[in-house]
């Protein structure tokens, strides 16, 4: 669950080395610096599937990054290709934005699930009229 990491980032960012008791053995000499220990924290990496910025939490990751919550993101290119599509086509919440949608209805409808958010096959096709020309010209160039 989403709530869930956040409770697991918070507590990646309040710690520190020095939360950690010394091991004369195994920390190199730096580690045995209490001030250097101080220091050292967590490389937070925040991996997110493309829907969820589709489906409203672009916000929140955005805040969490510019908060300096997290170091790095990993994601696909799909949030792009989502963005393009909803702006070629409409698109719908899903009632009372659930993710629970019978997907077969919905294709046999010509529709595509995103998260909760419902696409017409129509901005599909709409997308690839628009983007294969530039992979085309890119392809020649």
């Amino acid at each position: 669950m989403f709530s869930q990491a956040i409770d697991e980032i918070k507590k990646m960012i309040s710690w520190r080395l020095s939360d950690e008791p010394i091991d004369l053995e195994k920390d190199a000499d730096e580690y045995l610096d209490p001030e250097y220990r101080k220091t050292v924290r967590c490389k937070i990496f925040l991996g997110y599937t493309s829907n969820m910025v589709s489906c409203g939490l672009r916000e929140t990751l955005r805040f969490l990054v510019q908060h300096k919550m997290v170091d790095c993101l990993v994601t696909s290119a799909g949030g792009i290709e989502e963005d393009f599509m909803k702006c070629l086509a409409s698109f719908y919440l899903t009632e009372g934005s659930k993710w629970e949608c019978n997907d077969k209805e919905l294709r046999r409808l010509t529709q595509c699930r995103i998260g909760n958010i419902v696409v017409q096959n129509e901005a599909y096709i709409k997308f690839e009229e628009w983007l294969l020309p530039i992979f085309k010209e890119m392809y020649e160039d």
